[in-house]
């Protein structure tokens, strides 16, 4: 999905940008012309990766929304005019086993940070008159799967967030919508694949074609770069009328 330099002298913030979706979500920006802010815990990995987009790096803990709600997050969102909600973790486990600490750690990252930022980027976006809030949300915000209550919960309550975004951002040019893929080839799903092996009892070669693309017409991982084309041009203008929305990348899960 190429759109030109699309984002010359726009200014984009991604959060876990230092890898994975993140990293290529910046890159994908960066290649449309945008100054990208890499914001991630990984300072070395943010810092690496700002400097190969020409960007800037923040190294931050979203996991500590106390602090970030205390200090204010105004100077860090300054002039951000493209903000990519995307850092997230994963655990999994049975409801009954689910450790409360692990979902409220789930719960905080990728649901109240987000709103974080959302709040502290609109008063400027308005001002403006322009602004995208992209959020990479997942098939999991759409669908629910067993064992992943806290990251079902959170993706669910982030479409919301995204929607209610979109309706009062509308009249100030502000769009905002979210990216829905299935299971994404990156670290996280690694991981995924070990604890999936764990909680279903099957060997971990199997865990793809039994668990993980079971309900997918197109059995492989999304690529990364896969997600950031879609990030990119919905950060565009070629994207002004579309807000409120959620793209599913998910080869037809969410269609059954």
């Amino acid at each position: 999905m190429s759109v030109g330099r699309s984002l010359e002298g726009k200014r984009a913030m991604v959060t876990g940008g230092a890898s994975g979706i993140g990293a290529a979500v910046a890159r994908a920006l960066a290649g449309q012309g945008a100054h990208v802010i890499v914001a991630d815990m990984d300072s070395h990995g943010a810092a690496a990766l700002a400097e190969e987009v020409e960007g800037s790096s923040w190294a931050v803990n979203l996991l500590d929304t106390q602090e970030l709600a205390e200090q204010g997050l105004a100077a860090a969102m300054d002039g951000v005019d493209i903000l990519v909600n995307n850092a997230g973790i994963q655990r999994i486990n049975p409801i009954q086993d689910f450790d409360p600490a692990d979902f409220r750690r789930i719960l905080a990252l990728m649901l109240e940070a987000p709103f974080l930022l959302i709040r502290a980027a609109l008063p400027q976006m308005y001002e403006r008159n322009f602004g995208r809030i992209i959020n990479v949300s997942s098939v999991h915000g759409l669908r629910a799967s067993p064992f992943k209550a806290a990251y079902v919960s959170a993706k669910h309550g982030l479409e919301g967030l995204s929607k209610v975004t979109a309706l009062e951002g509308g009249e100030h040019g502000v769009t905002s919508n979210c990216v829905s893929p299935g299971y994404v080839r990156t670290a996280l799903v690694e991981k995924q694949i070990a604890d999936q092996a764990l909680a279903h009892g099957i060997p971990k070669s199997e865990v793809l074609s039994r668990i993980m693309l079971t309900e997918a017409a197109i059995k492989r991982l999304v690529e990364p770069a896969e997600v950031g084309s879609l990030v990119a041009w919905l950060a565009s203008d070629h994207a002004a009328m579309v807000t409120g929305s959620s793209y599913t990348m998910d080869g037809g899960w969410s269609a059954r």
